[in-house]
C-alpha cells in the first residue's frame, strides 16, 4: 500500500510518483495527476545549458503554482554549468532537483548527456557532488545501463550516494531496451540492496498489481509511473485505492489551464494530443482521434471532449 515517503527531511504525502516526461508534465498536466494522488510530481527535462543561456521556451518548462512539493529534472554534462542552474532563480523555489542520467535518447546521449553519464561515472559523481554544494536536495534517475552486457545497477547507485544524492530513480530497462520489455526487478533489487538512501522503482507500472509486485520484489521505497499516467492521469486514484472520478469536467479545465499559461496554440496541440491518449482502447477511438485532430480552436477540442468522453463514461 502507498505510505508517506521522507527524503532529506521533505515529507511526500505517499511514495507513487508522477515521472518527469518531456512534453508531457508540464504545469496543469502535474497539478492534475497531484489532485488525483500522485505524492511527487517532476517537471519536464530541463536543459541546464539552456537555463545558462537564457532560454525562454527552457525557462518556461520550469513554470509552477502552489504546488505543495515542487520537484524538477535537469540534464546536462558539464558539472559548473549544471551547479549553476540549481543555485538559479529558475529554480529557487524547488524542493529537490533531479539529475536525468538515465534518458536513452540518441540526440541526448550523444553530447554526452542523459544515459550517456552511466558510461563515465566519474563524471557523473562530478556533476552530483557540484550539484549537491547548490544546497538543493539531489536525487538521480537513471537505467539499469547501456545494455545486458553491461549492466551497473548497483554500482551506480552507490556512486550517486557517495556523491551526496539523497534519492534514487531507478528505471529498470537498460537503454537498449529504450521503453520495451518487462523491467529488471533484479537489478532494481541490487540498487535497494547497496545504498541507504530511498529507491523509487520506475518501469511497467500501469496498475495496482504492478505497483505491488514491483515494491514486492525489488523492495523499493516507493514507485514512480510514466506512461500510464499519459493514458489516464486517474491511474493514481486506482494506486491510491479510490474510485476514478469521470474525466471531461478534468479535461475542460485542463483546456482552460493550458491556454491561460501557455496560448491558444500551444494548449490546442496539446490537449488534442491528451485526449487521443485518454480515449485508447475506448469504443470508436480511431474515429474519435481522427475528429481530434482535425480540430483547430481549442474550442472545438472541448466541443468534440464533451461528446466523446460523454459518450464512454469516462
Amino acid at each position: 500500500m502507498p505510505r508517506e515517503l521522507n527524503v532529506a527531511g521533505m515529507v511526500c504525502p505517499n511514495n507513487v510518483f508522477l515521472a518527469p516526461m518531456a512534453g508531457y508534465t508540464n504545469y496543469p498536466y502535474r497539478k492534475l495527476c497531484e489532485e488525483f494522488g500522485a505524492g511527487l510530481t517532476f517537471t519536464e527535462m530541463v536543459s541546464a545549458k539552456g537555463l545558462h543561456y537564457g532560454n525562454e521556451e527552457t525557462s518556461l518548462l520550469l513554470y509552477h503554482g502552489a504546488e505543495p512539493l515542487k520537484a524538477a529534472q535537469l540534464f546536462g554534462s558539464e558539472p559548473d554549468i549544471l551547479r549553476e542552474a540549481c543555485e538559479s532563480e529558475a529554480l529557487k523555489d524547488f524542493d529537490l532537483i533531479d539529475l536525468n542520467m538515465g534518458c536513452p535518447m540518441p540526440k541526448i546521449v550523444k553530447n554526452g548527456e542523459g544515459n550517456a553519464l552511466m558510461e563515465n561515472p566519474t563524471l557523473a559523481e562530478k556533476i552530483i557532488a557540484e550539484c549537491v554544494k547548490s544546497g538543493k536536495r539531489i536525487s538521480v534517475k537513471f537505467r539499469t545501463g547501456v545494455d545486458d552486457a553491461h549492466k551497473c545497477t548497483a554500482e551506480f547507485a552507490k556512486r550517486c550516494e557517495g556523491a551526496g544524492a539523497c534519492l534514487i530513480t531507478v528505471h529498470g530497462r537498460t537503454r537498449e531496451k529504450v521503453y520495451t520489455g518487462a523491467p529488471d526487478y533484479a537489478e532494481i533489487a541490487a540498487a535497494k540492496a547497496a545504498v541507504e538512501i530511498p529507491v523509487i522503482a520506475n518501469g511497467g507500472v500501469w496498475n495496482e498489481k504492478d505497483m505491488n509486485k514491483m515494491l514486492e520484489r525489488t523492495g523499493a521505497d516507493g514507485v514512480m509511473v510514466a506512461r500510464a499516467a499519459m493514458y489516464d492521469p486517474r491511474v493514481f486514484c486506482a494506486l491510491m485505492g479510490e474510485e476514478r472520478p469521470p474525466l471531461l469536467p478534468y479535461f475542460l479545465r485542463l483546456i482552460e489551464e493550458e491556454r491561460a499559461i501557455y496560448g491558444e496554440r500551444f494548449a490546442l496541440v496539446f490537449c488534442r494530443k491528451m485526449a487521443a491518449f485518454w480515449l485508447k482502447g475506448t469504443r470508436g477511438a480511431a474515429a474519435g482521434k481522427r475528429r481530434l485532430f482535425a480540430a483547430e480552436t481549442t474550442e472545438e477540442v472541448a466541443s468534440l471532449a464533451t461528446q466523446l468522453f460523454s459518450e464512454e463514461g469516462a
